[in-house]
């Protein structure tokens, strides 16, 4: 079992703007004044390419997909959201809640990786779910510790207990579930997403803590990760905001491990915790202001791991 993986799929958009469907529970989205659609995907799309020539510059294997214009998909640059892959040549598909983002599934994706060499034995499919409104939102939902094969999981309207708990019959992981909250107009209000407030890597765990709002919850998930020898990095709410909670570890040239995040992220982090994090892995920070602005997603969203097996 591996916990990072060197190859990456990524989704370049072409209607990429604000998406009015997930606003209502995304609370990181923003409306950016003045600016016409056609101005916002041309920005998001710069700052898409700059990134992906950042991650191949240190030997992450990228494949890019071009979204189509067949559908309405402001969000397609986020596929960890509707699928996973996973070493057994399992993958999974899952149930959205905003149903503009369900047309984000596409076959002919899985039929690109297959003409890849890479090797899809099973799928399975929870998108059936979405009829009586459950939602399970991939990797945004699940932060997976594969070799420990333990799911963690921040309850919200996007990820829901019962098919979390089925999940990881299906795929063999313990759940550990939590509440993760963040303060909006003076309210606390659930998280949207796992991979905000939380990245895993091979030996370290950055969290905001103080998210988790219950004090046994929190001892609970600070447990599973002492049991299974990971150093936490504790963040904070403000760094949150600035999505310093969306990283992902990836493998680049010669297994090198590196650490993925936005600018803006990075440029949040304090001295002691950028040090702290390089005793683990090398960072690499690409700008997404954009991106981040108006989908309210960042670093880690834009990625689909890929741990199929080769054919």
């Amino acid at each position: 079992m591996q916990q990072t993986t060197n190859t990456i799929l990524m989704i370049r958009p072409i209607g990429f703007r604000m998406n009015e469907q997930t606003a209502v529970n995304n609370y990181y989205q923003k409306v950016i004044d003045n600016l016409l659609p056609e101005t916002v995907n041309a920005k998001a799309q710069q700052e898409f390419d700059a990134y992906v020539e950042k991650l191949r510059a240190v030997g992450v294997n990228v494949i890019v997909i071009n979204d189509t214009d067949v559908t309405d998909t402001p969000d397609s640059i986020f596929p960890n959201n509707w699928v996973s892959f996973h070493e057994n040549g399992d993958v999974g598909l899952y149930p959205m809640f905003a149903e503009n983002r369900r047309l984000e599934r596409r076959d002919d994706i899985l039929n690109t990786l297959e003409e890849h060499g890479f090797l899809i034995n099973n799928v399975i499919d929870y998108t059936s779910a979405e009829e009586e409104e459950i939602f399970l939102e991939g990797t945004g939902s699940l932060l997976l510790d594969r070799i420990n094969r333990k799911a963690y999981c921040a309850l919200s309207p996007r990820a829901d207990e019962a098919l979390l708990v089925e999940f990881c019959e299906d795929f063999e992981f313990t759940p550990v579930i939590f509440t993760s909250n963040q303060t909006v107009e003076g309210a606390r209000k659930a998280i949207y997403h796992t991979n905000v407030m939380m990245c895993l890597g091979e030996t370290f765990a950055v969290i905001c803590l103080s998210s988790i709002d219950d004090k046994k919850e929190r001892k609970n998930v600070i447990n599973h990760l002492k049991e299974n020898n990971k150093e936490i990095i504790d963040i904070t709410e403000a760094q949150v905001n600035n999505f310093a909670g969306n990283m992902l570890q990836v493998k680049g040239t010669n297994d090198e491990r590196y650490l993925i995040m936005s600018q803006a992220a990075y440029d949040s982090l304090t001295k002691s915790q950028i040090e702290r994090l390089e005793k683990h892995t090398k960072i690499v920070s690409s700008s997404l202001n954009t991106i981040e602005a108006c989908g309210g997603g960042s670093a880690r969203c834009m990625m689909a791991e890929v741990f199929l097996p080769k054919a």
